[in-house]
Protein backbone atom coordinates (compact mmCIF):
# COMPACT_ATOMS: atom_id res chain seq x y z
CA UNK A 1 0.00 0.00 0.00
CA UNK A 2 1.46 3.40 -0.92
CA UNK A 3 1.60 6.21 1.63
CA UNK A 4 -1.42 8.06 0.19
CA UNK A 5 -3.53 4.91 0.50
CA UNK A 6 -2.31 4.34 4.07
CA UNK A 7 -3.38 7.86 5.07
CA UNK A 8 -6.76 7.61 3.34
CA UNK A 9 -7.47 4.22 4.93
CA UNK A 10 -6.41 5.44 8.37
CA UNK A 11 -8.57 8.58 8.09
CA UNK A 12 -11.52 6.49 6.93
CA UNK A 13 -11.28 4.51 10.16
CA UNK A 14 -11.44 7.73 12.21
CA UNK A 15 -14.63 8.80 10.42
CA UNK A 16 -16.11 5.41 11.37
CA UNK A 17 -15.20 6.01 15.02
CA UNK A 18 -12.47 3.34 14.96
CA UNK A 19 -9.64 5.20 16.70
CA UNK A 20 -7.79 1.98 17.54
CA UNK A 21 -7.93 0.97 13.88
CA UNK A 22 -6.42 4.34 12.98
CA UNK A 23 -3.71 3.94 15.63
CA UNK A 24 -2.71 0.60 14.10
CA UNK A 25 -1.39 2.66 11.17
CA UNK A 26 0.86 4.72 13.52
CA UNK A 27 4.33 3.98 14.88
CA UNK A 28 4.52 3.41 18.65
CA UNK A 29 6.55 6.62 19.06
CA UNK A 30 4.41 8.70 16.69
CA UNK A 31 4.67 12.43 17.28
CA UNK A 32 1.99 14.98 16.39
CA UNK A 33 2.79 18.68 16.43
CA UNK A 34 -0.16 21.06 16.23
CA UNK A 35 1.72 24.22 15.22
CA UNK A 36 1.19 27.00 17.75
CA UNK A 37 -0.68 24.70 20.13
CA UNK A 38 0.71 21.40 21.44
CA UNK A 39 2.81 18.36 20.63
CA UNK A 40 1.72 14.80 21.37
CA UNK A 41 4.44 12.19 21.85
CA UNK A 42 3.65 8.50 21.56
CA UNK A 43 0.63 6.45 20.62
CA UNK A 44 -0.90 6.68 24.11
CA UNK A 45 -0.84 10.50 24.03
CA UNK A 46 -2.55 10.45 20.62
CA UNK A 47 -5.13 7.95 21.92
CA UNK A 48 -5.96 10.23 24.86
CA UNK A 49 -6.20 13.24 22.56
CA UNK A 50 -8.58 11.41 20.22
CA UNK A 51 -10.81 10.40 23.15
CA UNK A 52 -11.40 14.05 24.05
CA UNK A 53 -11.17 15.76 20.64
CA UNK A 54 -13.30 13.25 18.74
CA UNK A 55 -16.44 13.17 20.91
CA UNK A 56 -18.12 12.11 17.67
CA UNK A 57 -16.22 10.90 14.63
CA UNK A 58 -14.89 13.89 12.68
CA UNK A 59 -15.90 14.59 9.11
CA UNK A 60 -13.02 15.03 6.64
CA UNK A 61 -13.01 16.64 3.22
CA UNK A 62 -9.57 15.95 1.77
CA UNK A 63 -9.14 18.39 -1.10
CA UNK A 64 -5.61 17.47 -2.11
CA UNK A 65 -2.95 14.87 -1.32
CA UNK A 66 0.65 15.50 -2.34
CA UNK A 67 3.15 12.65 -1.93
CA UNK A 68 6.91 12.53 -2.24
CA UNK A 69 9.58 10.36 -0.66
CA UNK A 70 8.41 9.52 2.89
CA UNK A 71 5.94 12.41 3.11
CA UNK A 72 2.27 12.98 2.32
CA UNK A 73 0.70 16.41 2.63
CA UNK A 74 -3.08 16.53 3.04
CA UNK A 75 -5.00 19.75 2.53
CA UNK A 76 -8.67 19.96 3.38
CA UNK A 77 -11.40 20.64 5.87
CA UNK A 78 -12.44 18.87 9.05
CA UNK A 79 -15.53 19.31 11.21
CA UNK A 80 -15.60 18.35 14.89
CA UNK A 81 -18.33 18.51 17.49
CA UNK A 82 -17.20 20.32 20.64
CA UNK A 83 -18.21 19.65 24.27
CA UNK A 84 -21.30 21.90 24.00
CA UNK A 85 -22.53 19.98 20.93
CA UNK A 86 -21.68 22.70 18.41
CA UNK A 87 -19.98 21.66 15.15
CA UNK A 88 -16.75 23.57 14.55
CA UNK A 89 -15.22 23.72 11.06
CA UNK A 90 -11.49 23.93 10.41
CA UNK A 91 -9.19 24.22 7.41
CA UNK A 92 -6.06 22.13 7.73
CA UNK A 93 -2.77 21.27 6.14
CA UNK A 94 -1.24 18.10 7.57
CA UNK A 95 2.30 17.10 6.68
CA UNK A 96 2.80 13.42 7.50
CA UNK A 97 6.16 11.70 7.61
CA UNK A 98 6.13 7.92 7.19
CA UNK A 99 8.50 5.34 8.63
CA UNK A 100 8.36 1.71 7.53
CA UNK A 101 4.94 2.29 5.92
CA UNK A 102 3.39 3.80 9.07
CA UNK A 103 2.37 7.29 10.16
CA UNK A 104 5.32 8.51 12.19
CA UNK A 105 5.31 12.30 12.48
CA UNK A 106 2.60 14.89 11.89
CA UNK A 107 3.01 18.63 11.55
CA UNK A 108 -0.54 20.02 11.53
CA UNK A 109 -1.55 23.55 10.62
CA UNK A 110 -5.19 23.96 11.69
CA UNK A 111 -7.32 27.12 11.50
CA UNK A 112 -10.89 27.45 12.74
CA UNK A 113 -13.16 28.72 9.94
CA UNK A 114 -16.54 28.79 11.67
CA UNK A 115 -19.10 26.98 13.77
CA UNK A 116 -22.71 25.91 13.47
Amino acid sequence: MDNKAVLLNANDLITQGDNEGFLSFCTEDTEWEFVGDKTLKGKQAVREYMETAYLEPPKFDVEKLIAGEDFVTAIGKISLKNESGKVVDYAYCDVWQFRDGKLDKLKAFVVETGSR
